[in-house]
């Protein structure tokens, strides 16, 4: 399955000699968020062949995983558990769009404190989920593994081989590594991370053993769910212009990050550059309730 590929058109990139084009993954399947579709596909496959008959996973408060992980289960007649970061949402999660979205898709939640949530990775702690929940397919928190790795590989396309450099946000850095797998010697895969820290090259290279991508790390704005005015404008000016939606965790980062690398001149002249819009979207509406909160400006897509 692949998707739209769309150009852009801004006077910097006229300015610059850049053609700048993104693929547009968030309208391959909207309900499953862009690249969550792709790590899903394979995980839900093995699932079935092995006759499991509910999902369970980690997430954030806002998280695009756990809602993919409940539109997938609900689309594909699979139950869903989410264990969800902070106990505090009990009695908060309906005031909450993602969570709220997520049950509405028959997501089973429960809700733990951040100091459990540290031992997400801890066979005990699993020992002690499979008590409370029966037999289940496990899902890591963002859903990259092996499969998802398989399924990610899948972005790139044959007609993507002209492009010069290809960029992806960053979260857990799975999608990037798919990406490496099947890119082109010539191209250079740039990744922008939504997390500052350089633990995230360990984690790329357990999934690849490319060696042709680096990480654009200045463009983080201070960590995951954080953001500021400036971003918050440079992503409504980017929909007057071209008509795209961006979400202010990954996708708008990301944009924000090329447009001010071509303005740097960090990419020669005719550099043809392929971004891959990841999705996010559905975090739109969490995010401006925060953002109303701090007397910012709302995102307008």
């Amino acid at each position: 399955m692949k998707a739209e590929v769309q150009k852009i058109q801004l006077p910097i990139l006229e300015q610059k000699s850049i053609s700048l084009q993104i693929k547009r993954e968030d309208l391959l399947y909207p309900a499953l968020s862009g690249n969550k579709y792709r790590k899903l596909k394979y995980n839900l496959l093995s699932a079935r062949e092995q006759g499991h008959e509910q999902l369970l996973t980690f997430g954030g408060a806002y998280s695009n995983h756990i809602a993919a992980t409940a539109r997938a289960g609900k689309d594909n007649g699979i139950k869903t558990i989410g264990i969800i970061r902070g106990e505090e949402l009990v009695s908060a999660w309906e005031q909450n769009p993602t969570l709220k979205k997520a049950r509405q898709d028959g997501m089973q939640f429960k809700f733990v404190s951040r100091t459990t949530y540290r031992e997400r990775h801890d066979p005990a702690f699993h020992a002690r989920l499979r008590a409370e929940f029966g037999k289940y397919y496990l899902l890591p928190e963002g859903g990259t593994n092996e499969l998802a790795i398989r399924g990610c590989e899948e972005i790139l396309s044959d007609e993507d081989k002209e492009f010069n450099v290809v960029c992806c946000s960053v979260g857990t850095g799975g999608t990037l590594a798919g990406i490496v797998n099947s890119s082109w010697e010539h191209q250079l895969i740039l990744g922008f991370p939504a997390l500052a820290g350089d633990f995230l090259n360990k984690d790329i290279r357990k999934f690849t053993a490319g060696n042709n991508w680096e990480l654009q790390q200045d463009y983080h704005f201070g960590g995951y769910a954080r953001v500021n005015k400036e971003l918050v404008l440079f992503i409504n000016n980017f929909y007057s212009q071209t008509k795209i939606p961006l979400d202010p965790v990954y996708t708008g980062k990301m944009m924000f990050g090329i447009l001010d690398l071509i303005r740097k001149d960090f990419f020669a002249a005719h550099t043809k550059i392929l971004a891959i819009h990841t999705g996010g979207l559905q975090g739109i509406d969490g995010m401006n309730t925060k953002l109303k909160m701090k007397n910012l400006p709302l995102i307008e897509v």
